[in-house]
């Protein structure tokens, strides 16, 4: 069994969850407290991805930035960027696919908080951009940390769209659940084995650590 392939998963999971707060919080805000139409239109395509089979996603990816194609080719000659089975594409795909594991629980959290707290802080001046960080955020820190955690857990367990954008290159694009597939292709269901049971590990370890923390278990015990 080599190492590469989850070194490569936990650092996509960590990028790719620091982009997701980046994105998430303020699109999250948005959604919870917004009364436009288009409002709807937004979340529909925030929460397709949980519905979507990977592969649809990963081939319009695919397709859009591929450099055979006008916009690809623009990025790559223009701009050097290019996300087609590069480690930068498959931040790009799991930032689309996980978004709306960041997105659900913060916009749920914000949406449940007494709207006083908003009406308060305007009242004495603060921004939104105040009031949501220093206000709003504080109070629903359980709703963050699910974000959070349930991100980073969902990016280490993708397949499809990985693969469809990023292929299969040893130390570039080859992630743990694609390592896990091709062992098992070859027959060799040890080296699966492994890969496996480390992934089931570390991601049984980090949800069973959420729910006891927004259990208030450990706030329990410490009495």
């Amino acid at each position: 069994m080599e190492w590469q392939p989850l070194i490569l998963t936990f650092q996509l999971a960590l990028v790719t969850t620091v982009f997701l707060l980046i994105i998430g919080i303020p699109l999250a805000w948005w959604l919870a407290y917004t009364n436009r139409k288009t409002k709807a239109v937004v979340e529909t395509l925030v929460t397709m991805p949980l519905v979507l089979p990977p592969t649809v996603l990963g081939f319009y990816l695919l397709v859009a930035f591929s450099p055979a194609n006008a916009f690809g080719s623009w990025l790559d000659e223009w701009l050097g960027i290019r996300f087609i089975f590069t480690f930068e594409g498959l931040v790009l795909a799991s930032i689309i696919y996980s978004l709306p594991f960041m997105v659900q629980p913060v916009q749920s959290g914000l949406a449940n908080l007494p709207s006083q707290l908003r009406e308060a802080s305007y009242v004495m001046g603060k921004s939104g951009m105040t009031t949501l960080f220093k206000v709003l955020l504080p109070n629903i820190k359980p709703s963050l940390l699910t974000g959070i955690v349930l991100s980073f857990a969902h990016t280490i367990g993708e397949f499809g769209v990985v693969l469809m954008i990023g292929g299969n290159i040893p130390g570039k694009t080859k992630v743990a659940s694609i390592a896990i597939y091709d062992e098992v292709e070859a027959l060799n269901y040890s080296a699966a084995n492994m890969y496996s049971i480390i992934l089931f590990a570390i991601t049984f370890l980090i949800l069973l650590s959420v729910y006891l923390l927004n259990g208030g278990y450990f706030k329990s015990a410490g009495r």
